[in-house]
């Protein structure tokens, strides 16, 4: 059986469940009942159950509720599945742009690819509640570790270093769901740590830059906390994944502040790629059931762990293994039991690579599908996408008989990222070209299977075509486009863009998101973003 050593136990749930209130309206983020149950204090009385606290907080990236994968949710007013953090990620980075279009008719569901979405889109609501829920799952968990709490339990020797280590650890997953707010809302939300009022209170509305500076800090002051590169044990996070997060926020800043810093990136990106991670020797491996222990994990800088037996949900890598399975795909290839028949591709994605090469990046089912899309519902019209299985190297389905319920992990952060991020910041001024140059090949020979698909030279728009031939579906394409300039307005367009069958441009606020009406209403000093 898979996985991971950091697992997710009934007092870590307990724990966190006893602390949080609502802060939207019907979608609400779950007090479950605590009567009968033990205090926190009687709760931290075991020494275990700071690591146990600290897996519920990995597992806040995975799981959708205190059962799984229906029953007693975190988020209430949507389909449980729906509301799973990596699933809210995806549909809002990857559906609204070239990368991927659904078929299905949930409610809003086809606005993302049309990017024609409102601020009372029940998914885009799920998404920023999952946010604000995983801040304050790590709020409290730091509340539970200071000094005074430590000194009142007793606690010393080497369990408080070790706590030390998981509060590090703690702030890198707030500042990692802080980022997301600002890379999808703008930052524009109420910015709440542990020093706050545990009551009832509204926060006021930060600033884009304030949020950048709170996120660039928190991650400058974990740096000497945090455990070495390839020293935590798998999945948490270590001193690269906080460098990734760094580079990303630098990268991206121009986007964020209206300034670029990609020369801040650059220092980041050169410490990740020294920090002893490597490539791993076959692409498609990276996207299966066994991808923590086959070699991949030694690319993966953070990944969210997923178990076909201990984090059921239909979100996740579950619904990135399901979902883009239909017409003549056969399920069993894909360690499933059926498939649902929902996402696909753009021929402006497909048309990234050259027709007639062996490129492995590109994993299209065309059996059955045209590439042409004239009917949105139609899953034979558009690539299918074979990205992301449920079997290991052998062939061998997931831990779960049902086929439900997936092994794959997500990797949010991999070494081929900062390569890529690496040549596009030489191409912007900051780095070394030929350096860059060399780490794009490095992923085209491992892509091709020898040097037959190396390039001589880069330019920034082969960068953004190479990220999408790299990285597509990992959750970056829409960040990427907005950096190039090219999400929103008519100078890139792709099938359905703007709602219509050729694409058509669209206005530059959606750049990002709007703030959930839901979110406006429960707090008074919350600010629309503009245009919305």
């Amino acid at each position: 059986m898979k996985k991971i050593s950091l697992t997710l136990t009934k007092i870590g749930i307990l724990v966190l469940a006893l602390s949080f209130g609502s802060c939207t309206d019907d979608l609400d983020q779950s007090n479950p009942q605590s009567i009968g149950n033990p205090s926190v204090d009687e709760l931290y009385s075991n020494p275990a159950a700071y690591k146990q606290t600290l897996a519920k907080l990995y597992a806040g990236l995975a799981t959708t509720g205190q059962n799984g994968p229906a029953g007693s949710p975190d988020i209430s007013g949507i389909d449980e599945g729906a509301s799973q953090y990596i699933r809210g990620l995806w549909l809002m980075n990857e559906l609204s742009t070239d990368e991927a279009i659904i078929g299905w008719n949930d409610n809003t569901i086809k606005d993302f690819h049309y990017q024609t979405w409102s601020a009372t889109d029940l998914f885009i609501n799920a998404t920023f509640s999952r946010l604000d829920f995983q801040v304050k799952n790590c709020n409290e968990f730091l509340r539970q570790t200071t000094d005074e709490k430590l000194d009142s339990r007793g606690v010393s020797g080497e369990l408080r270093t070790e706590i030390a280590t998981y509060r590090a650890e703690a702030r890198f997953l707030r500042a990692l769901s802080y980022w997301h707010f600002l890379d999808l809302f703008g930052g524009r939300v109420g910015l709440v740590t542990e020093n706050d009022q545990t009551g009832f209170f509204l926060p006021e509305q930060v600033t884009s830059a304030e949020m950048f500076e709170f996120i660039d800090t928190e991650l400058t002051e974990i740096d000497p906390l945090l455990k070495a590169p390839k020293t935590n044990e798998y999945p948490r996070a270590d001193k690269a994944a906080a460098w990734m997060l760094h580079a990303k926020l630098m990268m991206n800043a121009k986007a964020y502040i209206g300034t670029e810093r990609y020369a801040d990136a650059v220092p980041f990106l050169d410490n990740v790629i020294g920090s002893g991670y490597s490539l791993h020797n076959n692409y498609r491996q990276l996207f299966i059931a066994d991808n923590d222990t086959n070699g991949s994990q030694n690319e993966v800088i953070f990944a969210v762990a997923f178990d076909g037996l201990n984090t059921k949900t239909y979100g996740g890598t579950t619904f990135l293994v399901h979902a883009p399975v239909g017409g003549s795909m056969s399920p069993a290839e894909f360690g499933i039991n059926g498939g649902w028949g929902g996402i696909r591709t753009t021929s402006a994605f497909v048309n990234k690579f050259q027709a007639g090469t062996s490129d492995q990046r590109s994993n299209f089912h065309t059996e059955g599908q045209s590439l042409a899309i004239s009917d949105v519902g139609n899953f034979a019209e558009g690539y299918a996408v074979e990205k992301f299985k449920n079997v290991d190297i052998n062939g061998n389905q997931g831990s779960d008989s049902s086929g439900d319920f997936v092994d794959t992990d997500f990797p949010m952060f991999r070494l081929a990222d900062a390569y890529l991020m690496y040549a596009e910041c030489a191409l912007r001024g900051a780095g070394n070209t030929g350096t860059g140059l060399s780490y794009v090949n490095l992923l085209r020979q491992r892509a091709f299977g020898n040097a037959t698909g190396n390039v001589s030279s880069i330019d920034l728009n082969f960068i953004l075509d190479e990220r999408a031939r790299e990285l597509h579906w990992e959750g970056h394409r829409r960040t990427d486009l907005i950096r190039f300039g090219k999400f929103t307005g008519g100078s890139y367009l792709w099938s359905w863009k703007g709602n219509t069958q050729n694409g058509s441009p669209t206005p530059s606020f959606r750049n990002i998101y709007p703030i959930p009406s839901n979110a406006l209403a429960a707090n008074s000093k919350l600010i629309q973003n503009p245009g919305y």
